[in-house]
C-alpha cells in the first residue's frame, strides 16, 4: 500500500481511503476534535489509516445514529477527509482519537468504483473526491465577517466554556469559508443541521447562515444565564426571609408580642374565628397553632400539625346549603328521572313536606334495597337533585379497613380523616345527600368492622356527635341525606339494619321495562351514540321481545345494554351508506340480526305435568328466579341423596319433607317401612349454581309425594314456603321478586304460606291480575293443590283416594283397591 504525503491543499481529485461512520457528529474541515470509538470495524480502519494511509480517514454521518453496523443507504453522501493526530487506547478496549478535519469529500454510493465496501479486511473502504470550495474575499463577504466577528466576542462573554484564545484565534481568520467551518463545531446544533451546514458550498452563503445560528445560540445562552440569575436570587431571598422571618420572631417574643399580625399563624387564627365552631373546639385547634408557632417549620412535627389544622379548617362547619322544598318540583325531577319506584318518592317528599314545616329536622337514613340495575344509586342522585342538594357517593363494596370510616389516629404516619369527612371537604357544604353504597358487601379483618363504625354515623341518635380519630373533634352529621344502598339485607348485620329505614326495590314488570326503555334508556343511548329518533324505528313489540328473550333480570341494566348494542350496529349502517338521514327499522322479526340468537327462554315452567317434578320459587340478589326440583326412586335400602349444591338449609328442609311424608304414611296409604325398600334421589338442576334458603320445604315435599305415588304436579303452578315436621306451611321473604318470577315464567297458580297473605298489598296490581294466589297454612293443603288429579284412573288427590303406581309400597288393602 503506497503512503500518502499530502496536507489538505495538494491531494489528489480521487482517492481511496478507510472510512468510519460518526453517530450524531459531524466533522468539519480546519477543525479539532476528540472522539471516543468503540466499534471493531471503525478500530480496524483507523488502525489500517495510521499504518498505510499517512493517518488519513474519511468521516462520515450516519443519517440512522441507532444503528449498529450502517449499510452504504444509512451515510450521508458528503463527509470529511480528516487526519489523525493523536491515539490513545483505554483500557475498556475502546480508544481515544483526536481527528483534524482536512476538506470537505463526497463519495458516490451506487457508482462503480465508489461503493461503500467491506474488504477481507472487515473495514470500510470508500473512494472520496475531493470538492473544491472557492473563498475569495468579496465585500459582502467581509462585511458578513466582521459580524460574525463581533457576535464571537459576545459568545465568547456569554459562554464560559468557550476559551478567549479560541474566539482569538477564530476571529484571525479572514476567509468566509474558513470562519465558518471553524465557528460551527462550537455551537450546540441538531447534527442533520450540522450536515446541511457541511453540504452547503457558497462559502458567504455558509457564513450567513453560521452567523444566523450564532445569534441563537447567544440568545439561548443569554436567557438560560438570566433563569439561573433569577433561580440563584430568588434561593438567596427566601434563605434571606426566613433569617428576617426568625429574628421577627425572637423580637416579638422579646416585647411579648407572638401574635404577630404577619404571621402564618396569625393567619390560621383570623380563619379560626370565622369558623362557625363551637368555643370549645376552637380552643383545641388555638393549641394546636400556638404549637406550630412554637415549632421549627423544618422539622416534621410542623407539617403533621400544620395538615392537621388545615383539615379542621377546610370543613364546613355549619355550612348548610340552601335547599329547595317544593313538593311540586322534587315530584316533577322524580318522576323525570325514573319510572315506578312509589315508595321512595313518596318517602323523600314526606322528609321535604316536614322540613318545610320545621326548623330543625335530622336527616333519614334510608337503606335502599334491591338487585343489581333497579336503581338504587340513580334515585340517589335524583333525590339530590330534586332538593337542590349536593351529591356525594361512596363506595364501599371490599372496604375492610374500620380507619376508611372513622380516619386515622395522628400518630400513624400519612393517617387521614375517613372517607365521611373527605367527602364533606369536596362537597364544602354541611348538609348534601350521601349514597353509601354496596353497604352490604363490607367485610371485616384484623384491621377491624367498617360495618360497627357505621352504626354511629348512620344513627340519628348518635351522628350529631360523630367523633372522626384524626379530628379527634366532635362533627354534626345529623343534617346529612343518609342513602345506602343493597343487594340483600342478610350480610348487613342487624344492629346496621336496625339504624336503617328500609325500602325495598324489587324489580320491573315486563310493561314497566318497556315504558323504561321507551322513555328514558332509548332516548339516553340515541344521544350517546349521535342517533336521533328519525335515525332509529324500534318497535314495542321489539323490546319485549328483547325483554323476554335477551335479558333475564329484575332491573334494566342488560336491558340498556341491549339497546346500546342497537344503536352501535345502526350507527354502523348509517355509515356505511353515508346517509345521515337514513332511517333504520327494528322489528321483531328483524332483532335476530341485531342482537344474535335468543339468549334466553320465556316462559320457564315445564310443557305438562310430570311426576316427580315441582317448581318452585326462590329471591336471589338479582331477583326471583324458577326453582326445579327433580325426584327419582330406585330400588335400594333406604338411601336418600341430594344434590344441586344446595346449601345447609335446603339440605335440611328435604330431610324435614322425607320425615314428614314418612310421619304422615298411613294418611298416604304407603307401608310403615316403605322408606326401606327404594332409594330417593333428590336433584336441583343447575348444579354449577349454589343454592340455599329457607323457602323450599313444600316444592321439595311435593316433588318427594309426587314420585312416591306416581301422580305427576301440576305445570302451571309454583309454590313457595318452608315446612315442618308437622306439616305446618311458615312464611318467607321476597314474596313480591318471587311473584316477579312467577309471572315472568308464564305461571297462572301461586301456592304462598297463610301468613304471607298480608303482603299481597306489596305486590303491583298487574301481577295479581295474571296470577292465581293462593294461601296455605298445612301441607295437605298444598298437595291438594299442587297435585294432577286430571286423568282418568284413581289418584291420590285427598285421604280417600289411592295411588295406582308404586303398589310395592302400598298397603295391602290400597294396593288391591288399585288392581280394582
Amino acid at each position: 500500500m503506497p503512503t500518502f504525503g499530502f496536507d489538505g491543499k495538494n491531494s489528489p481529485d480521487h482517492i481511496e481511503l478507510p472510512m468510519m461512520s460518526l453517530r450524531e457528529v459531524v466533522m468539519f474541515p480546519r477543525s479539532i476534535a476528540p472522539l471516543f470509538v468503540g466499534r471493531e470495524a471503525s478500530i480496524k480502519a483507523i488502525e489500517t489509516a495510521i499504518a498505510d494511509y499517512d493517518k488519513h480517514i474519511f468521516l462520515v454521518t450516519q443519517m440512522n445514529p441507532e444503528k449498529e453496523r450502517p449499510e452504504a443507504d444509512d451515510l450521508f453522501q458528503y463527509g470529511t477527509v480528516s487526519k489523525i493526530l493523536q491515539m490513545l487506547r483505554l483500557p475498556d478496549g475502546t480508544i481515544k482519537v483526536l481527528f483534524e478535519g482536512l476538506y470537505r469529500a463526497k463519495w458516490e454510493k451506487g457508482a462503480k468504483g465508489f461503493g461503500y465496501e467491506l474488504g477481507e479486511d472487515e473495514y470500510p473502504r470508500a473512494t472520496v473526491t475531493r470538492l473544491d470550495e472557492g473563498d475569495e474575499e468579496t465585500p459582502e463577504g467581509a462585511a458578513l465577517i466582521r459580524s460574525v466577528q463581533e457576535a464571537l466576542e459576545e459568545f465568547g462573554k456569554v459562554n464560559k466554556k468557550l476559551a478567549p484564545e479560541a474566539v482569538l484565534a477564530m476571529s484571525s481568520l479572514k476567509k468566509p469559508g474558513q470562519l465558518a467551518d471553524s465557528v460551527m463545531p462550537h455551537l450546540k446544533v441538531e447534527f442533520r443541521r450540522k450536515q446541511e451546514i457541511l453540504e452547503m458550498f457558497d462559502p458567504v452563503e455558509r457564513l450567513e447562515k453560521v452567523y444566523e445560528l450564532l445569534l441563537g445560540e447567544i440568545e439561548i445562552v443569554s436567557v438560560e444565564k438570566r433563569i439561573k440569575g433569577r433561580v440563584k436570587d430568588q434561593m438567596e431571598k427566601n434563605q434571606r426571609e426566613y433569617y428576617l422571618n426568625e429574628q421577627m420572631k425572637a423580637i416579638s417574643k422579646e416585647m411579648g408580642r407572638e401574635d404577630d399580625p404577619a404571621s402564618e399563624a396569625h393567619e390560621l387564627e383570623e380563619q379560626l374565628e370565622a369558623k362557625e365552631m363551637s368555643e370549645e373546639h376552637k380552643d383545641r385547634v388555638r393549641k394546636e397553632i400556638k404549637k406550630m408557632r412554637q415549632t421549627p417549620p423544618s422539622s416534621a412535627e410542623y407539617t403533621v400539625v400544620r395538615n392537621y389544622i388545615d383539615w379542621i379548617l377546610d370543613l364546613p362547619w355549619g355550612v348548610i346549603k340552601p335547599t329547595d322544598t317544593s313538593i311540586e318540583k322534587a315530584r316533577k325531577v322524580l318522576d323525570e328521572d325514573h319510572y315506578g319506584l312509589e315508595k321512595p318518592k313518596e318517602r323523600i317528599l314526606e322528609y321535604m313536606a316536614v322540613e318545610s314545616l320545621v326548623d330543625k329536622l335530622r336527616g333519614p337514613i334510608l337503606c335502599l334495597v334491591g338487585p343489581p340495575g333497579v336503581g338504587k344509586t340513580s334515585i340517589a342522585r335524583s333525590i339530590a337533585r330534586a332538593m337542590d342538594r349536593e351529591f356525594v357517593r361512596l363506595s364501599l363494596g371490599g372496604v375492610r379497613d374500620e380507619a376508611e370510616i372513622r380516619g386515622h389516629r395522628r400518630t400513624y404516619v400519612g393517617a387521614m380523616p375517613g372517607k365521611i369527612v373527605q367527602s364533606l371537604k369536596r362537597c364544602e357544604f354541611n348538609n348534601p345527600v350521601m349514597c353509601l353504597d354496596e353497604v352490604d358487601k363490607m367485610s371485616a379483618d384484623f384491621r377491624g368492622d367498617p360495618s360497627s363504625a357505621l352504626l354511629e354515623v348512620l344513627d340519628p341518635e348518635q351522628n350529631y356527635a360523630f367523633a372522626d380519630h384524626y379530628l379527634d373533634l366532635d362533627y354534626d352529621l345529623s343534617k346529612i341525606f343518609f342513602i345506602t344502598t343493597a343487594n340483600s339485607l342478610q350480610s348487613i348485620p342487624l344492629p346496621l339494619q336496625d339504624r336503617m329505614e328500609i325500602i325495598r326495590l324489587p324489580g320491573y314488570l315486563e310493561t314497566e321495562k318497556l315504558k323504561i326503555a321507551r322513555n328514558f334508556l332509548l332516548p339516553k343511548q340515541l344521544e350517546m351514540h349521535g342517533l336521533n329518533d328519525a335515525n332509529l324505528n324500534l318497535s314495542d313489540n321489539a323490546i319485549m321481545d328483547i325483554v323476554r328473550y335477551y335479558t333475564k333480570e329484575a332491573g334494566v341494566r342488560s336491558l340498556e345494554r341491549e339497546l346500546a348494542a342497537i344503536c352501535r350496529k345502526s350507527a354502523m349502517k348509517i355509515v356505511e351508506q353515508d346517509d345521515r338521514e337514513k332511517a333504520v327499522t327494528v322489528s321483531k322479526q328483524s332483532l335476530n340480526s341485531f342482537l344474535g340468537v335468543p339468549q334466553y327462554r320465556y316462559g320457564e315452567r315445564e310443557e305438562q305435568a310430570l311426576v316427580g317434578v315441582s317448581t318452585g320459587l326462590a329471591w336471589t340478589q338479582m331477583g326471583g328466579e324458577l326453582l326445579m326440583v327433580e325426584v327419582a326412586l330406585m330400588p335400594g335400602k333406604g338411601k336418600v341423596q341430594i344434590t344441586g349444591k344446595l346449601g345447609d338449609v335446603m339440605q335440611e328442609s328435604a330431610r324435614a319433607a322425607m320425615s314428614y311424608i314418612r310421619s304422615r304414611s298411613d294418611h298416604f296409604g304407603l307401608r310403615p317401612d316403605f322408606h326401606q325398600e327404594v332409594d330417593i334421589h333428590v336433584h336441583v338442576p343447575e348444579g354449577a349454581t349454589p343454592k340455599d334458603g329457607p323457602s323450599a320445604g313444600i316444592t321439595l315435599a311435593s316433588a318427594i309425594t309426587s314420585a312416591l305415588l306416581n301422580v305427576p304436579v301440576r305445570n302451571d303452578l309454583a309454590m313457595t314456603g318452608e315446612i315442618t315436621l308437622r306439616g305446618r306451611v311458615l312464611p318467607i321473604g321476597g314474596l313480591r321478586e318471587k311473584l316477579l318470577a312467577a309471572h315472568r315464567g308464564l305461571i297462572k297458580t301461586v301456592l304462598i304460606p297463610q301468613d304471607n297473605k298480608k303482603d299481597l298489598k306489596e305486590v303491583p296490581n298487574a301481577i295479581l291480575k295474571d296470577l292465581e294466589i293462593i294461601p296455605v297454612g298445612t301441607m295437605d293443603q298444598v298437595l291438594e293443590h299442587a297435585l294432577d288429579c286430571s286423568g282418568g284412573e284413581k289418584l291420590f288427590c285427598g285421604r280417600n283416594n289411592v295411588a295406582p303406581v308404586a303398589n310395592g309400597l302400598l298397603k295391602d288393602e290400597y294396593r288391591k283397591q288399585a288392581h280394582q
